[in-house]
């Protein structure tokens, strides 16, 4: 489908063309413009949906009509820390898919949200593809999450994601002790060409990957409690950049290899706060998950040696 428009206000210039198409066009929100293969030309050339637009500007929009994609409610249980009129905020267990996907088709979060918030398909309707789905986190990644109750929290809430105004915490335990204990990491993260389940650091391929990071706990050495903040928020970003470091995180089964000490260790890696402004709220709230199960076994495990000659610390070291 095909839909052109002529700037004819100045108070738009400047604005981008995205931002243009979903609130003065209002085509559809700039949250569907991906599932709806969105191209654009600008005076009869191709351009970038972020290109600024100006008074004058004759802008040519193509784009797909939305694919119906038919899921069903289930009732899955989920692990609800907060729930207002316009968003639930959830803990989300390891092993839980957020949406749908290739191989896993049913027991997902967004499954179990269908079920618990009942108007949800009416409300969204066909043309958004996962309906409440903000943001996602890894199959093997727990904690904090946030959904959306209706297409406009979702939007508002998508936007502050998509301006890097939201504030996300992880915690993680890893093998080894990053250096130096507090840091932050920048380079480019692309897929990698010889596993398509991993990605990599890539000098001159794939987009810019920022994290910040802090040593919590140094455990002589042989593992160590983090404290990781994205700045961005690329597929696998937290695994590769600690695997980057020399430090992958313990349990991981794509960037790290099987512990001696934690052989049956699962991903270490847990969503612990996210910083968010509500629709309604002037000001962001901070919401918590509190470290789960596995997190607390290990550490106190860990814990629990002394570092002495047959201290399993000391023969990892040595």
């Amino acid at each position: 489908m095909n839909a052109i428009f002529r700037v004819n206000d100045h108070n738009h210039s400047g604005m981008r063309v995205d931002k243009y198409i979903a609130e003065v066009a209002r085509l559809f929100p700039r949250s569907q413009i991906k599932n709806r293969e969105v191209h654009v030309r600008i005076n009869n050339h191709p351009s970038k949906l972020s290109r600024h637009i100006f008074h004058g500007d004759l802008i040519e929009v193509e784009f797909q009509e939305p694919k119906t994609v038919t899921i069903k409610p289930e009732p899955v249980k989920l692990d609800i820390i907060f729930e207002n009129g316009t968003v639930v905020v959830i803990n989300k267990p390891q092993g839980m898919v957020v949406h749908p996907a290739n191989g896993h088709y049913s027991g997902t979060l967004m499954q179990g949200l269908l079920f618990h918030c009942k108007d949800l398909s009416d409300l969204f309707g066909n043309e958004y593809p996962r309906p409440g789905i903000v943001h996602r986190l890894d199959k093997e990644t727990s904690g904090i999450l946030i959904a959306a109750k209706t297409p406009e929290a979702l939007d508002l809430l998508a936007d502050q994601f998509r301006k890097k105004i939201v504030r996300k915490i992880y915690l993680g335990i890893l093998k080894g002790v990053p250096s130096p204990p507090v840091g932050k990491v920048k380079n480019r993260i692309t897929r990698d060409p010889h596993n398509r389940k991993r990605f990599t650091i890539s000098e001159t391929k794939g987009k810019t990957a920022i994290t910040h990071y802090r040593v919590i706990k140094n455990f002589y050495g042989a593992y160590s409690l983090v404290w990781l903040k994205p700045e961005t928020g690329r597929t696998h970003q937290l695994r590769v950049h600690m695997l980057f470091l020399g430090t992958p995180i313990l349990g991981d089964p794509l960037y790290s290899r099987k512990d001696n000490q934690f052989p049956e260790a699962t991903l270490m890696l847990h969503s612990w706060k996210l910083s968010i402004t509500l629709p309604g709220d002037d000001k962001p709230r901070t919401f918590r998950a509190p470290l789960p199960s596995r997190f607390k076994e290990i550490l106190k495990c860990i814990n629990s040696w002394s570092y002495s000659v047959d201290s399993p610390l000391r023969k990892r070291q040595g």
